[in-house]
């Protein structure tokens, strides 16, 4: 072997024998194993650290061949050199295979690295090295990265809720041994964001919520700056971490808490910030958000991060019900009121599922002049429930609810596939004195699923009712939304229904804006008509909604209508339609066609006749100056 590497010996003058000896010394002493071999594998130099290294894996003990030797461990190696065409040069670089160690106190199985040079047309060297400390480290490193990753959050780079729940649970050991080391938990959820996820797609989703995240962190800024210039955004200086907990929701922790004010301001100032307009995609897209603020004070002796996430998740629940876009501070009872609303959620599937929800059918007059109304203008569908423990429940006692769970969409279906089956079924019975015009409400989560509007030409096809006397009640927030929830009212439209906005002058329109939405009808609020007639300025805001509403060809709609004064006032205004307990309260089907027969005999009779026709026992009608009531909320809408 000795031969193979110093050519020829027998010419060299001593110098140069000196010379060669040291190298060989060298290379037999060399920390990493030195092979030189043949084309074929045949092994012409093995220095000692590569027989060590190699020994494990040769089953006969034999080194003769490197190739025979790597052959179960690295097979590849033989085609590399054989597929290697230059005359030198590298063939592979840190080639890896597990091997066998057989040392004690190490580990079953090692790693060695074999490098693989072409020294000329018949001779190559391997250096033969023991990566397995190598290959821990890498591998120590790559779990830590991966620790690391799994801490962030993929989407917006934030933290992650497991983070959020660990600096939770100090900050709690923390006030717990010193009260004065006070903080606050923001919990932050976007009001609207199912919606625009279902109409223009998961990506432009993912998209709005890395605005939102973007928005967030320079929103907290103000804090950070005023503690450490420093400051980073996890765990920094100043005691502020902002982390999404997943979906659309994001907490604040709030360490080294002043006072409780300045919780209320930063909960204030991530309300205006993060609900201002955001472009996505060239759309411009308007989602609010919802925020509940827990103090350290409240947490009690037995509370850990996940119930602090939890009370402070339903404050913000709190705040979605009363209206979004604000903030709320935690109390107690509201504990009590969630609980109960989960017993709630739990009766809806099953109301749903057993048949326990009816409809009712609340008329809707033309108000012709002061000689009498048209009774059977049309009607509106509201929802009631039929609890077998409660009674009857009113919407405002289970909407939020059926919102918040996502079963307004099913609920809905229910209302508008029987109140058409209904509608027709007046039209058959009834005749000329039958309802022309059937008013459903419309949901903001019916108008975003996929498919809704198929839905509802499905509803039209199999009960017959015609398009042209089925109008879609909408909310002015809603109607006032972005291009998508625009096309959806539009394709709407082009079934040939009509669309009404409904309680005009409580959203965000304004009569500017109102030849902008997709509407045939406007229904002014009950609030605007409850005080017709007391209020000068209110009569004047009725007005100018019907003159610009008749300029636009829409039609109008007092809501409310409660005395006669107030019929007298918006009819006066040129209201064409009302609607309020001054005429009727919501009726079953069967107490409707009473009324719609009562009240047509009733203006039948009064008209000149020649022929005398009978008149049948009628229901009592309500009386003008004594409408009849039921409880404010029982007219609340789907």
């Amino acid at each position: 072997m000795t031969e193979a590497l110093s050519c020829n010996m027998d010419d060299e003058q001593p110098q140069s024998t000196d010379a060669t000896e040291a190298l060989m010394q060298f290379l037999y002493q060399a920390p990493v194993g030195l092979v030189q071999f043949a084309a074929d594998g045949s092994v012409e130099m093995m220095n000692p650290m590569a027989a060590q290294l190699l020994m494990p894996l040769s089953p006969t003990g034999s080194l003769d061949n490197l190739y025979t030797v790597l052959d179960g461990a690295a097979p590849q190696l033989r085609h590399l050199a054989a597929d290697f065409k230059a005359g030198s040069g590298t063939v592979c670089d840190a080639l890896r295979f597990a091997v066998p160690t057989g040392r004690p106190g190490k580990a079953a199985h090692g790693v060695l690295a074999v490098s693989l040079m072409k020294l000329d047309t018949g001779r190559l060297m391997a250096m033969v090295s023991d990566a397995t400390l190598a290959v821990q480290r890498e591998q120590q490193g790559l779990n830590h990265r991966l620790k690391a990753a799994a801490r962030v959050d993929s989407l917006t780079q934030m933290p992650n809720r497991e983070v959020a729940r660990e600096l939770i649970a100090q900050s709690l050991a923390c006030a717990a041994s010193d009260p004065e080391l006070a903080f606050a938990v923001l919990f932050i959820n976007c009001d609207r964001f199912r919606q625009i996820n279902d109409a223009l797609g998961r990506a432009a989703g993912d998209e709005l919520l890395g605005l939102i995240a973007n928005r967030l962190r320079a929103a907290l800024r103000k804090r950070r700056r005023d503690d450490d210039d420093d400051a980073t955004d996890t765990a920094d200086a100043s005691g502020t971490l902002a982390a999404r907990l997943g979906g659309d929701e994001f907490v604040v922790l709030l360490s080294k808490l002043q006072s409780a004010d300045e919780a209320h301001a930063v909960a204030k100032r991530l309300v205006t910030t993060l609900g201002r307009t955001y472009t996505v995609r060239a759309q411009q897209l308007h989602c609010t958000v919802s925020v509940g603020v827990f103090f350290s004070d409240q947490a009690q002796s037995d509370d850990d991060a996940d119930a602090v996430l939890q009370d402070a998740s339903i404050a913000m629940a709190e705040a979605k019900r009363a209206g979004g876009s604000c903030y709320l501070a935690f109390e107690p009872a509201m504990q009590q009121r969630a609980a109960l609303r989960s017993g709630l959620e739990s009766d809806l599937r099953l109301g749903l599922a057993q048949g326990q929800f009816f409809v009712v059918y609340q008329p809707v007059v033309g108000l012709k002049n002061a000689a009498g109304i048209d009774h059977a203008a049309g009607v509106e569908a509201l929802v009631r429930w039929q609890h077998p423990q409660r009674g009857v429940v009113p919407p405002v006692a289970f909407i939020g609810a059926a919102e918040d769970c996502g079963l307004i969409g099913e609920l809905g279906h229910f209302v508008l596939a029987t109140a058409c089956r209904q509608f027709v079924a007046w039209q058959a019975t009834l005749g000329h004195r039958a309802p022309r015009l059937l008013a459903v409400n419309l949901s903001r989560s019916q108008l975003a699923k996929p498919g809704f509007v198929a839905s509802v030409e499905q509803v039209l096809a199999a009960t017959g009712m015609p398009p042209a006397q089925l109008q879609l009640e909408i909310t002015e927030s809603l109607a006032a939304q972005d291009e998508g929830v625009r096309a959806s009212l539009m394709a709407l439209k082009a079934l040939g229904l009509t669309l009404a906005l409904d309680d005009f002058g409580t959203g965000y329109s304004s009569l500017a804006s109102l030849h902008l939405l997709p509407v045939d009808t406007v229904k002014i609020d009950r609030s605007f008509v409850s005080e017709a007639v007391t209020s000068a300025h209110h009569r004047v805001l009725i007005e100018a909604t019907v003159r610009v509403a008749r300029s636009l060809n829409m039609g109008t709609v007092a809501e409310g209508i409660e005395t006669a004064g107030q019929a007298a006032v918006v009819r006066e205004l040129g209201c064409q339609k009302g609607q309020g307990y001054l005429f009727s309260k919501p009726l079953s089907a069967v107490d409707l066609a009473l009324w719609l027969t009562a009240n047509a005999t009733a203006v039948e009779s009064s008209l000149p006749s020649t022929t005398p026709s009978p008149t049948p026992s009628p229901t009592p009608s309500p009386s003008p100056t004594q409408p009849l009531r039921e409880p404010p909320q029982m007219a609340l809408k789907v």
